[in-house]
């Protein structure tokens, strides 16, 4: 059953429209995904099904009266506002009446004036609702898990997510608008938000670049993208799909149509001919295809870019020895040891709050609350993407944000204009010269890949990187991760980018303890399950701190697959080496070879120096990686 239809709608901000004559229509406890570029006007649509913005033309229909509630991009501010009484602001007239009611208790001993009024009050509150407002409220906090009576200020991003979505839920909504709920949420509460919105069987509108979280959650897709909706039925996977067809197809029809516009452009040049066959309907519709091409919205182009490199780092980046990290008084790490090479991608999973970023500061040398040794490649030149964005000051324009004021920009020693250079990331020349502070989220992010980009580096720390980013620039983030030959430390929740980029992940499981796995979110996954699985055996649970703790150190010293791999070919690679020193030695030891001119002798005697050299680096490091795996069983 249809509950909201959306016929020719049309809205537009100055002269680009958000929506042009779009139709959509949304079904009974359908879990609608919208999906689209930045800037394009998802979060604006919602805001016109939530009623906080009218279409300029064309029709918006609830059918049979639904109850909508909107949850927004941001969670609420800190304030010293009870969780109870923000749940409650979602109807403000039901919290006022409450105040009112609980101010009229409190004077019950002044008169009759007070218990006539309290009595008028307790009418009014029947009819509006208000007086199982407080009940209803109180059942939908204990159910998303928080403390009614706690102030805002004292929870993290994770659960402030949530009291805004219990004021959302308070209404009970047959209809829930949800803005990139899982922004800022670490798994576990993603894993948990995923299962709490399936269990309330209502319709769900959400827009999300969390691609694992739309596999999960979306039963349709709706591609918005200049000003059209498409829907695409089924998985995300076939959306993606689908897309790249529909872009193909047009892009078929673009170019014959600028084929026949070309040939007609031809034909009306030949001026007093054209004019003498007197074809005047041929010269009407070469003016309507100009006016065609006039209207067409081009789709907008793909961000790209490279990431800037400088000289190489040491092999060992980082070599970390029964590492205990402390902060105020709290152990946020106990006992752990790796080894960081030059190449690897490390990932940094766990709830918020747990140490990721202390991890990463103590790793710097930034945070000195620590025993243990780390030991640190000399030559470290460092990147840094800050989640919060400390870096954008929001009055400068973005061009001047990224030059530094200057015009012209040193892209691996290439000079290039800024505005040129901006362009690769999506940003109009007019776009480039406004504040930051007019930027969207994703705008920025954008923005400070851009300004990132451009520093060399052989350490790219990401912290959060994906935060607002449209699915086309996460692809691009991707594709430039893996091409970077430096070393990466990475915090992100996005399961799906986690997968696609690290070649480890180091998973804080609480209680100081830090493990080191190999692979993924699929791997950390199997992991838990296998852990799982034991605890559920009877005769493991009186070892099951032991054995966990057991675990990871085994896993923490474990060579990793990239080292595994090096290993196992090192055998090989030494007998191809020996096998070339010998054949050059060959030749040297000739006795007419020294009678050759000088011209042909130099280039043997070079190539065998090298050889000889590269087969002593190479027995050098098998047995310092032989060593390693020693260690690791012992």
């Amino acid at each position: 059953m249809t509950l909201i239809n959306i016929q020719q709608a049309s809205l537009a901000f100055g002269h680009v429209p958000l929506l042009e004559q779009a139709e959509l229509q949304i079904a009974a406890k359908e879990r609608l995904c919208i999906v689209g570029r930045n800037g394009t006007g998802k979060s604006t649509l919602l805001k016109v099904i939530n009623g906080d913005i009218q279409l300029d033309d064309g029709d918006l229909q609830f059918i049979g009266s639904p109850t909508v509630a909107y949850l927004p991009q941001d969670p609420p501010n800190h304030s010293d506002t009870p969780v109870l009484d923000y749940v409650l602001q979602g109807h403000q007239d039901w919290l006022d009446q409450l105040h009112q009611y609980q101010q009229l208790t409190d004077r019950m001993t002044a008169g009759d004036d007070v218990m006539a009024a309290l009595d008028s009050l307790q009418q009014s509150m029947e009819v509006t609702g208000a007086w199982q407002a407080e009940t209803r409220a109180r059942q939908v906090i204990q159910r998303l898990e928080l403390d009614a009576q706690v102030p805002l200020d004292s929870l993290s991003g994770g659960w402030l997510r949530r009291a805004a979505l219990a004021q959302a839920l308070v209404s009970q909504p047959e209809v829930l608008l949800l803005d990139e709920p899982t922004n800022h949420l670490d798994v576990d509460t993603i894993a948990w938000l995923e299962q709490f919105l399936k269990g309330l069987n209502i319709t769900l509108v959400f827009i999300s670049h969390d691609r694992a979280f739309i596999r999960n959650m979306a039963t349709r897709i709706i591609d918005l993208d200049r000003g059209q909706l498409t829907s695409h039925p089924g998985n995300y996977d076939q959306y993606v799909a689908n897309k790249a067809k529909l872009l193909e197809e047009e892009q078929r029809h673009h170019a014959a149509f600028d084929k026949k516009l070309a040939e007609e452009e031809a034909w009306i040049r030949q001026g007093i001919k054209a004019r003498r066959t007197r074809n005047e309907g041929r010269v009407r519709a070469l003016e309507d295809l100009r006016r065609q091409r006039q209207q067409r919205i081009n789709q907008q182009g793909r961000a790209k870019g490279a990431i800037a490199q400088s000289d190489a780092s040491s092999k060992v980046v980082f070599e970390i020895t029964d590492l205990t990290v402390n902060q105020q008084e709290q152990t946020l790490i106990k006992g752990f040891s790796s080894i960081v090479q030059k190449g690897d991608r490390v990932a940094m999973v766990g709830p918020n709050g747990c140490g990721k970023s202390t991890l990463i500061r103590t790793l710097l040398d930034e945070h000195q609350d620590y025993r243990g040794t780390i030991k640190r490649a000399q030559n470290i030149s460092q990147a840094y993407f800050d989640q919060h964005r400390a870096q954008l000051p929001p009055e400068t324009t973005v061009s001047d944000f990224v030059g530094d004021g200057k015009q012209n920009l040193d892209i691996n020693g290439k000079s290039r204009h800024v505005l040129g250079y901006l362009q690769d990331f999506l940003f109009s020349p007019a776009r480039a010269r406004s504040p930051i502070s007019a930027l969207s989220g994703g705008e920025k992010n954008r923005l400070l890949l851009a300004k990132l980009f451009l520093k060399p580096s052989n350490l790219l720390i990401l912290d959060e990187p994906t935060n607002d980013l449209d699915i086309e620039t996460l692809d691009l983030l991707e594709e430039l991760v893996a091409d970077y030959s430096g070393t990466i430390l990475l915090v992100s929740h996005d399961r799906e980018f986690v997968n696609r980029v690290a070649t480890s992940c180091w998973l804080f499981e609480g209680q100081g303890a830090l493990i080191e796995i190999y692979g993924g979110f699929n791997e950390i996954q199997q992991y838990k399950e296998r852990q799982t699985a034991q605890l559920d055996q009877p005769e493991n649970k009186p070892k099951a701190a032991k054995n966990a703790k057991q675990s990871a150190k085994k896993q923490s010293n474990k060579l990793s697959y990239k080292l595994k791999l090096e290993l196992e070919t090192l055998p090989d690679r030494i007998l191809e080496l020996e096998s070339e020193v010998e054949r050059l030695q060959g030749i040297v030891n000739d006795a007419d070879f020294f009678a050759l001119p000088h011209h042909e002798t130099e280039p043997v005697l070079n190539e065998l120096a090298e050889k000889e050299a590269t087969l002593g680096n190479a027995y050098e490091r098998w047995e310092e990686l032989e060593a390693l795996e020693n260690s690791c069983k012992e």
